[in-house]
């Protein structure tokens, strides 16, 4: 790394997940690198968080806690604030592993034509225990466009490039990160970086938990949005296919983590109607939602998920 260092500016969205709250916080402010701006935008949290925020503000560059509109409000609050040449949020629920920002900021050295860096995510449980690694890859506009979904905690922005491109839209609830990546991978590259920046939380209370049948239904919405973006057009029609493809993928995949077999299996369908290797991609999962129709495979399932935890642990 150069001995110049560029502002990192880490936004944290919080309402009302006090359980988490503390070790997010600590995971940012524990980064082994000199210059981050955090700052932390609660909701008018009513569980004790505001106490939890309190214990750290002075280590932190601003914090409010009031009524807002959603996450992508809150978010959007604190982009306004940002100063940093690098910008990115962490949920409430999510953690950076250690040197995270360091390894970040290299790769934005290294490569000045990219305008977000990306990287693995593992996903924990409530108590904190890993249960698995999302692994992503080079992945372009073209990708993004066919729900290739890299994980949010894992993302972060040239400030400059979210400037130009615009905030979260706030009409989206479920899928607002996804439809920023799109709008930045339009105006600049995309880096990946082969390595685990972060953990997301999977939790009852989590939104892709509790809400994930949500997913699905914005994933349309964003198949809309491309028809209408004179950037997107001309690969959509070349796309289409896969575009569908991907997006009944993942619409299947919430489908079943919701508990809905049947109609998370009529998606798969189409979706291997329409381009048969994004489906076979998950034939795993493809296989669990035909077995869950006609059995209980949750005892097999447990049995997976425990031989994935004893394989990952965090550093």
């Amino acid at each position: 790394m150069s001995t110049r260092t560029p502002l990192v500016s880490i936004i944290t969205p919080s309402y009302n997940q006090v359980a988490y709250l503390e070790a997010t916080l600590r995971s940012v402010l524990e980064q082994d690198y000199p210059e981050v701006e955090y700052l932390v935008v609660d909701g008018a949290s009513s569980d004790g968080s505001v106490d939890v925020i309190r214990k750290v503000e002075s280590r932190l560059a601003w914090w409010v806690s009031e009524p807002d509109r959603g996450q992508a409000e809150a978010i959007n609050k604190g982009f306004a604030r940002a100063r940093g040449e690098i910008v990115a949020w962490l949920n409430s629920d999510d953690i950076y592993l250690p040197g995270t920002l360091r390894a970040v900021v290299r790769a934005f050295e290294e490569h000045p034509e990219a305008g977000l860096v990306f990287g693995d995510v593992l996903s924990i449980d409530a108590a904190g225990e890993p249960f698995n690694r999302m692994t992503f890859g080079p992945y372009g506009l073209e990708d993004l466009m066919c729900f290739r979904i890299i994980s949010q905690p894992g993302v972060f922005l040239r400030r400059s490039v979210l400037e130009a491109c615009g905030y979260l839209d706030p009409a989206y609830h479920y899928l607002l990160d996804h439809h920023l990546w799109l709008r930045v991978a339009q105006r600049a590259e995309m880096v990946y970086l082969p390595q685990v920046l972060a953990a997301a939380r999977f939790h009852p209370q989590a939104k892709n938990v509790a809400q994930g049948t949500g997913f699905g239904r914005e994933v349309f919405r964003i198949i809309a949005w491309m028809q209408t973006q004179p950037g997107l057009q001309e690969t959509y029609r070349r796309l289409k296919r896969r575009i569908h493809a991907g997006a009944y993928r993942f619409d299947a995949h919430y489908l079943l983590d919701g508990g809905q077999p049947r109609a998370a299996l009529a998606a798969y369908l189409r979706c291997l109607s329409l381009h048969p290797p994004t489906a076979l991609a998950v034939w795993r999962r493809i296989l669990y939602a035909a077995v869950s129709l006609v059995g209980d495979p949750s005892r097999w399932r447990s049995r997976f998920m425990e031989r994935r935890k004893e394989r990952l642990r965090l550093p």
